[in-house]
């Protein structure tokens, strides 16, 4: 009876060995799946975050461009008032030319002090 008693001993702990073995292997594979799962939803976070700084980086270039627009369209408005002003000057420098009663020498001198007159920015 001792070798028998031997044999069911030896064939439980192996029965449990195998047991504990392949539990083992399914919280392993349980793990496994937890981990991929929770690496998808990562990605999928990730990916949402990435669209939303894409919109943000091309909602600020198109910021930025209406910024350039409004740049260049103030350098054209200065550049044409600036000729504008160069119209009037000449239109007056004609019309004191023409007019008998203005000394045009001290008209020059005038239009100088207002060339170097500060202009408002």
């Amino acid at each position: 009876m001792d070798t028998a008693l031997i044999i069911l001993i030896v064939a439980v702990v192996v029965v449990i060995v195998v047991l504990v073995a392949l539990a083992a292997r399914r919280r392993a594979a349980t793990q496994q799946e937890e981990a991929r799962y929770s690496a998808s939803q990562t990605r999928d976070i990730a990916d949402v975050a990435a669209v939303d700084a894409n919109l943000l980086i091309a909602e600020a270039d198109e910021r930025a461009a209406r910024a350039e627009r409004e740049r260049l369209a103030a350098e054209k408005q200065r550049f044409d008032a600036e000729a504008a002003q160069r119209d009037v000057q000449s239109m007056r420098n004609d019309a004191d030319e023409m007019d008998p009663d203005v000394d045009t020498d001290t008209s020059v001198e005038r239009d100088e002090e207002t060339r170097r007159a500060p202009r408002a920015e």
